[in-house]
């Protein structure tokens, strides 16, 4: 069939296994298609294909509520839900969103970027169910890497001690952005290789009481017999120990099995949890064949070769210079230790981890424990380095705060995809670090202007013994500035004059030091003189020169890829303040709201965040200061 005419899924009511089957491999040869030439979440979504057509053949959405964990593998769910006409805009700025989204359709019923929310979200919208007295079913789909993370562990926790009906799909392809960590990985590996118990269950009731003579008396103690079967079949039997009834493991690509399954879950009282087997990548080979995960989100693609084609890069990666200084310092210092939250590829920690086995620690998506970790080493003169994404962090705050900072313990943050992402949109966007960590007492925060700035940040940090301090580095690679083969210590705190001026100045740092530099040579074609400085320290300010600055009474502009509430800018409106400096400021940053998906060029379009913006905003200061001085 053509997939751009479907509108709704009830269609799939009268489809019989073959022809779910042949739709199956459309659905993929549509994705495989589609994700070759902008990219996306390209594993993750073969893997569900099966799955996702089951699902919407038993249950009945939006009236049966899909929750969908991380969501980025609800491609096929928005294939079957009347969406794969604008595949072409996937991740696209004013496109299709990469994850679920409410206003997109009816049947994203919630929405997620974040691993480990669906339960506790399931659960919220069970007991709605219940006290409306409605009969609609409710269905999480969560992976077996994001079970591992605290929130989902908690919400298993109640909701087996509430005994909701609501249906739980651990989707286990053992893989989720990085290998499993943990020991529920383990039970689930346990699981694997064990037989449907269930069914084996039945089967010896059944083969009890057909004993002549002793079947009867045997039936009496059926019940224990199947529970000590459970035992052996199972090791640990977690899911049933919370009050679970667990089915499976399910072959994950088998449409019959699935189905059956779902039906009797469907059925079920009480809380249920379906365990099924998938592979990531399932119908394309390169995928299939992935050990690094490298398809769990790709770039444009050849389909014929499965060869990723790669952007022209410049510089190093951000994340690779920060691994590669780690690793070069840790040769000096043992007491460097790194942990990361599931995100050792991506934080290109692989190299690191070779060099140093037993000094790079993933835990798993569990940013919490990852960060109070940190504080327990610290409190032993370890040096701990928690690699974390700036929107991950977020899910680490009160043990930043209560853990880490009000002991001020010495650990330091290297806060990966700060600032504008692109592509995945408002879940990811890091523009939120400076106004949750800036207000911190203890905290140090800062931001280089380039590549290798970013190298003497991470060892002028480690250097560093007096309590938490934080580096945001951006996504992507560098400017391609030399770099240099000596480390220096920055001093805390410290700005640097990159231009001189007289008329304005422009205070900045990181991803908005090009641009500031683009705008100081149109100024000056224009006969303004703007002083551009690095103010590669967002806490502690530089008092020293801010008052210099006073001194001089130049109108002041700041500029960050960050929010303004809280930001960088408030920071220096407040030095003004306590200052009681007469001084002129005004700020240029991200807007009081969440920024979707697109490329990042396009978002700073949209929010007014360009050179040419930023030249208009800098002529509208000197108008305003030129005016004022003509009125006094």
């Amino acid at each position: 069939m053509n997939l751009e005419d479907i509108r709704d899924p009830h269609f799939l009511k009268t489809y019989e296994t073959e022809q779910i089957n042949k739709l199956a491999g459309e659905i993929r040869s549509f994705l495989i298609e589609k994700l070759s030439v902008r990219g996306g979440h390209l594993g993750p979504n073969l893997g569900v294909v099966e799955l996702t057509l089951a699902m919407h053949k038993v249950f009945d959405s939006p009236k049966d509520k899909f929750i969908w964990d991380v969501g980025h593998q609800a491609y096929v769910h928005k294939i079957l839900t009347g969406r794969a006409s604008q595949f072409d805009t996937l991740r696209q700025y004013k496109g299709l969103c990469g994850f679920p989204k409410r206003v997109e359709s009816e049947h994203d019923v919630w929405e997620t970027g974040h691993s480990s929310t669906s339960l506790s979200a399931a659960m919220g919208m069970a007991i709605a169910r219940d006290l409306k007295k409605t009969d609609d079913n409710v269905i999480a789909v969560i992976g077996d890497g994001a079970l591992t993370g605290g929130m989902a562990l908690e919400a298993l926790n109640h909701i087996g001690h509430e005994k909701k009906d609501l249906i739980v799909i651990l989707n286990d392809n053992e893989m989720s952005i990085a290998p499993n960590v943990g020991a529920l990985h383990n039970v689930l590996g346990r699981m694997r290789t064990a037989r449907k118990y269930n069914k084996a269950k039945d089967e010896l009731e059944s083969l009890i009481r057909k004993i002549p003579a002793f079947g009867g008396k045997l039936a009496a103690t059926a019940e224990r017999v199947k529970d000590s079967l459970k035992y052996l079949l199972v090791s640990g039997m977690f899911f049933e120990e919370l009050g679970y009834t667990y089915l499976g493991p399910v072959d994950g690509h088998d449409v019959e099995d699935l189905i059956e399954n779902l039906i009797y879950a469907k059925k079920t009282k009480g809380p249920v949890i379906v365990h099924v087997l998938t592979k990531k990548g399932k119908g394309y080979e390169p995928a299939e064949m992935d050990k690094k995960d490298s398809w769990h989100g790709v770039g444009p693609y050849k389909i014929e070769s499965g060869e990723q084609i790669k952007p022209q890069q410049v510089g190093p990666s951000y994340s690779g210079v920060v691994s590669k200084t780690l690793e070069k310092i840790s040769h000096q210092d043992e007491r460097i230790t790194v942990i990361t939250p599931a995100m050792t590829i991506g934080s290109k920690l692989v190299d690191y981890g070779k060099a140093f086995p037993d000094r790079l620690f993933d835990v798993g998506i569990a940013e919490q424990h990852a960060t109070t970790m940190a504080a327990g080493l610290a409190t032993q003169d370890m040096k701990p380095v928690l690699s974390i994404y700036s929107t991950f962090l977020q899910r680490g705050y009160d043990q930043v705060v209560h853990d880490v900072a009000r002991q001020n313990l010495n650990v330091l943050f290297t806060i990966d995809r700060s600032g504008l992402v692109g592509a995945d949109g408002e879940t990811h966007q890091g523009v939120f670090d400076i106004a949750f960590l800036r207000h911190i007492p203890n905290m140090v925060l800062m931001m280089g202007k380039d590549e290798n700035e970013l190298q003497h940040m991470v060892y002028s940090a480690l250097q560093y013994e007096d309590g938490p301090i934080a580096i945001r580095f951006p996504r992507g690679n560098g400017l391609g500035v030399p770099m240099d083969e000596e480390f220096e210590k920055i001093p805390i705190g410290s700005w640097e004059v990159l231009k001189e001026g007289d008329d304005v100045v422009i205070l900045t740092f990181g991803t908005t030091i090009p641009m500031a530099l683009e705008a100081w040579e149109i100024l000056a074609k224009s006969g303004i003189s703007a002083r551009v400085i690095n103010a590669r320290f967002i806490k502690p300010l530089d008092s020293k020169m801010l008052n210099q600055l006073y001194a001089e009474n130049m109108p002041i502009l700041t500029l960050e890829e960050a929010v303004l509430q809280g930001g960088f800018g408030s920071a220096v409106l407040e030095h003004a303040a306590d200052s009681h400096a007469n001084v002129m400021i005004d700020r240029m940053g991200i807007p009081d709201c969440f920024i979707e998906h697109g490329s990042v060029t396009k978002l700073l379009e949209e929010i007014g965040l360009t050179t040419p913006d930023l030249v208009n905003r800098v002529k509208e200061l000197v108008k305003r200061k030129t005016e004022k001085g003509l009125l006094t």
